[in-house]
């Protein structure tokens, strides 16, 4: 990573570990989360309509510091427009439909405070399991022309997620350590 890391987009299927490392990175950075899907769906699932979700996610990202895990394609211009770090959760359709499934049993349906917001249907199967033919290209495609501009980091499992998260905590500790050290001459420099 090149720069700071104060504005960012998590992307990826459903299932592929958005939340999780967005969370990660939450707490990590002192930085607040928003959960896209909290946004976009009341309690009964209905959606926001399509122009007020845009206009939330523009007061969201005018924000200094922000995480927004959420994939939403029809939106994403906003974030990406405004963030330092884009992280693209690219995990195989295998992995993210055994995600989605795994939510369910560990948290069963409905929306839940922790930022899992979970709906196991049809259309849900059908959205991850043609995610990666369907819509990362498009996604891949937004994130392509805003790459010179914002570091992109590429996920393409849970294990590397998990890796890639480690190091940069330790990273930041290394650099907390370093920026705590005294310097070698002590006192004033009259």
């Amino acid at each position: 990573m090149s720069g700071a890391m104060e504005r960012i987009a998590v992307v990826g299927s459903g299932g592929s570990g958005k939340t999780y490392v967005s969370r990660a990175l939450g707490r990590m950075l002192d930085i607040p989360v928003t959960h896209l899907d909290a946004v976009y769906y009341d309690q009964d699932w209905h959606p926001l309509p399509a122009e007020q979700f845009a206009a939330r996610q523009r007061d969201m990202v005018s924000g200094d510091r922000w995480v927004i895990d959420g994939n939403h394609c029809a939106t994403l211009p906003i974030r990406l427009a405004a963030c330092d770090t884009v992280v693209m959760m690219d995990v195989p359709t295998t992995s993210a439909l055994l995600g989605v499934l795994w939510r369910q049993v560990r948290h069963g349906a409905g929306h839940h405070a922790n930022g899992v917001h979970n709906r196991l249907s049809l259309g849900v199967l059908r959205y991850v399991g043609t995610y990666r033919r369907r819509m990362r290209p498009r996604v891949m495609a937004e994130i392509d022309d805003v790459a010179e501009h914002v570091d992109v980091v590429r996920l393409t499992s849970r294990r590397r997620a998990r890796r890639w998260l480690r190091e940069l905590s330790e990273r930041r500790s290394m650099r907390s350590a370093h920026e705590a050290r005294p310097t070698a001459c002590g006192g004033d420099d009259q």
